[in-house]
């Protein structure tokens, strides 16, 4: 399976990065082809111009901006997503990924009803690996913003075809060695299977 991967920490050093190489491990040790995206490296501008919102249901232009990675999104059969969850959010790196590439005529379509209708149905797998550096119950009292972008709307845009996998480390301020080794373990587990 051909599997892009969206890495969105600026840090190498961080624990993300190392959750962010579990999951390539992981998605190698299972023979998958993988399209590794490091939003941070490729110096992604997360930032939709008022010319892009301005063609944003022009399918004959829309996706001329971010053409590359609408390509990359399109390509692949698998989807995984690796980011830390700041203010009860994804990093602004790839929420703007989602506004820049998400577009429609890509992931969705329009109708002439207006109701927009799932275009990203050619992935099978959907995968979220996030970290965060409060409590699960904390992160409840906003309904957990970072989960719901990748089980629900993802799975929206997808029409539940594919198979939703979530691995969230909570309470990392507060992780031992012991504990941020066993979710790195876990991690690379679970790709390993798919």
């Amino acid at each position: 399976m051909r599997v892009l991967v969206l890495y969105a920490h600026p840090l190498p050093e961080s624990f993300n990065a190392a959750t962010h190489q579990a999951v390539l491990a992981g998605l190698a040790a299972a023979g998958h082809t993988v399209d590794d995206c490091d939003l941070y490296a490729e110096g992604f501008n997360p930032v939709l111009s008022p010319e892009e919102r301005r063609h944003y249901h022009d399918l004959t232009v829309n996706r001329l901006p971010v053409a590359r990675y609408v390509d990359r999104l399109l390509a692949a059969e698998g989807l995984v997503l690796v980011f830390p969850t700041w203010c009860f959010s994804m990093p602004a790196i790839l929420k703007g990924w989602f506004d820049r590439v998400l577009l429609p005529g890509v992931s969705f379509t329009l109708g002439k009803d207006g109701i927009a209708r799932p275009a990203l149905t050619h992935l099978q797998r959907i995968a979220g690996v996030v970290t965060y550096g409060r409590p699960r119950w904390n992160a409840l009292l906003v309904a957990d913003p970072p989960r719901m972008a990748v089980t629900r709307y993802l799975r929206m845009l997808n029409a539940a075809r594919a198979r939703i996998e979530y691995h969230a480390l909570y309470d990392m301020n507060r992780a031992t060695e012991a504990r941020r080794r066993a979710f790195l373990a876990r991690v690379e587990r679970a790709f390993a299977a798919w």
